[in-house]
C-alpha cells in the first residue's frame, strides 16, 4: 500500500524520527485553520500517491492563514499526473540549507535490503540518477544484521553529505532504516531530507510503501484505507477476493498465478499490447472465480479484449472452461475473449470451449498465440 505523505510522516513519529508539525486539510477552510493553529510560514502540500507534486505545482508557501486557504483552493482538485488532489497537508515551514535524497527498499536479486543516498536531493533526483549516477551512493544491507553505525557513516561519507552534520546525518540514516524495517515497508524514499539553517537533519516528505503481506501484525494500519478514495474496480475485486490491479492499456488479463499473469503481461507488451490490468485468480480457482473475474472487468471501459492464461495444476482447466461458459451464458460481454489452457484437465476445458457457440470466445494453442489474437483483437497496432 502506498501512503500519503502525511500516513507516512505519522509513521515516522511512531519509532522516533522528528518530523515537522503538520495537519491535514480536506477544504480550503481547512487549510486556513490548520496555517492559523500552525502559525507563522507554513507550506500547503498536495497529497497524491506520485512524485513531481513540486514541478506540477502542488507545493506552494503560504505567510498567512488567509495565503493558505488561497493557495488550498488552487491545488485541491488539481491533476498531477492522473492524480486528483483530495487532500493537502499543511506544515510548518523550514529553513533549508542543504537537500539530500535517501531511499531504503529490497533488492531481490541480491536479496539484500539497499541504501540510496545523495547530497542533490530535490525535484530533480531522477536526472541526477541518470546523467550523475555516482552522485547516487548504493549500499547493499544485510537484513540481519541491519544498518551498522559504519555502514550509516559510510553512505554519508561517500555521498558528500555535510560533515559538520555528519553524525547527525548518520544517525537519521539508522533511525529511517528502523522505521523500513520495523514497519514491515517494501520503500522508504525522504526526497529531500534536509539540514535546516540550525543544523537538524529532518525528513521534509515521506514515500512510504507499506508490505500488505505484513498487515496482520499492524492491525492499526488498516486506518490508512479511510484517506483513501478506492478505485471502484479494484474495491469490486477485493470484495470478491481478486488479486487485481488496474493498469493503463486496453487488453485484459486473467491468469493464475502471480508468476504466469506477470509473465502475461510481459508477453502481451512484447507483441506489441498494453495490458489492462493484473488479475490473478489464485491456485484453486473454479468456474465461480473466474464469472466474477469477467464480470469485474465488464466494469472497465478501457478493455477492448481480454485474454484468459490458465496453466492448471491445482486449479482445473475444466473448471475455467464451464465458468467461462456459464458466463457467456448470464452476461453479455462487451469483447471477445482469448483462451489458452494448459496442465490439468486442459483437454476437457477445451472440449468445452469448442461448444460454446459464441463468437466471443476464441482458443489459443500457446501464450504467444493468445497475446497475439488478444492485441490484435483490442485494435493495437504492433
Amino acid at each position: 500500500m502506498d501512503l500519503f505523505e502525511f500516513q507516512g510522516k505519522s509513521l515516522f513519529a511512531t519509532v522516533g524520527v522528528p518530523v515537522p508539525a503538520g495537519r491535514v486539510a480536506r477544504t480550503p477552510e481547512e487549510a486556513r485553520a490548520a496555517a492559523a493553529e500552525l502559525g507563522g510560514t507554513v507550506v500547503v502540500k498536495a497529497q497524491v500517491q506520485v512524485g513531481g507534486r513540486g514541478k506540477a505545482g502542488g507545493i506552494k508557501l503560504a505567510t498567512n492563514p488567509d495565503e493558505a486557504f488561497a493557495r488550498a483552493s488552487e491545488i485541491l482538485g488539481m491533476d498531477i499526473r492522473g492524480h486528483v488532489v483530495r487532500l493537502v497537508w499543511v506544515e510548518k515551514a523550514s529553513e533549508i540549507a542543504a537537500e539530500y535524497y535517501v531511499s531504503f527498499t529490497l533488492d531481490r536479486a541480491a536479496r539484500k535490503h539497499l541504501a540510496m543516498v545523495s547530497a542533490r536531493g530535490g525535484m530533480d533526483i531522477e536526472a541526477v540518477a541518470v546523467e550523475t549516477p555516482d552522485a547516487l551512493v548504493r549500499l547493499h544491507v544485510d537484513p540481519v544484521i541491519g544498518l551498522t553505525n559504519w555502514q550509516a557513516s559510510e553512505l554519508v561519507y561517500r555521498a558528500g553529505l555535510d560533515r559538520d552534520t555528519a553524525r547527525k546525518s548518520a544517525a537519521m540514516l539508522q533511525s529511517l532504516y528502523r522505521a523500513f524495517v520495523t514497519l514491515d515497508c517494501d520503500l522508504v524514499e525522504v526526497n529531500p531530507l534536509i539540514k535546516t539553517v540550525g543544523g537538524e537533519i529532518i525528513p521534509l516528505d515521506a514515500k512510504v510503501t507499506l508490505d500488505a503481506n505484513a498487515f496482520f501484525r499492524h492491525p492499526e494500519f488498516a486506518a490508512f484505507r479511510e484517506a483513501f478514495t478506492p478505485d471502484p474496480i479494484e474495491e469490486m475485486a477485493r470484495k470478491r477476493d481478486l488479486n487485481f490491479i488496474k493498469l493503463e492499456g486496453s487488453v485484459g488479463i486473467i491468469g493464475n498465478g502471480a508468476g504466469l499473469v506477470m509473465s502475461t503481461l510481459d508477453l502481451v507488451s512484447l507483441v506489441g499490447g498494453r495490458a489492462a490490468n493484473f488479475l490473478d485468480v489464485g491456485g484453486g480457482a473454479g468456474a465461480d472465480t473466474i464469472g466474477n473475474a469477467l464480470e469485474v472487468l465488464t466494469h472497465d471501459p478501457t478493455v477492448r479484449s481480454v485474454l484468459i492464461n490458465i496453466f492448471g495444476g491445482i486449479t482445473r482447466c475444466d473448471l475455467v472452461a464451464q465458468g467461462i461458459a456459464e458466463v457467456i451464458a448470464t452476461l453479455t460481454l462487451p469483447w471477445p475473449i482469448v483462451v489458452r489452457l494448459d496442465g490439468t484437465n486442459a483437454g476437457e476445458g477445451r472440449e468445452i470451449l469448442a461448444g460454446i457457440t459464441s463468437d466471443r470466445v476464441i482458443p489459443a494453442a500457446t501464450m504467444r498465440q493468445a497475446a497475439e489474437q488478444a492485441v490484435a483483437l483490442a485494435g493495437v497496432s504492433a
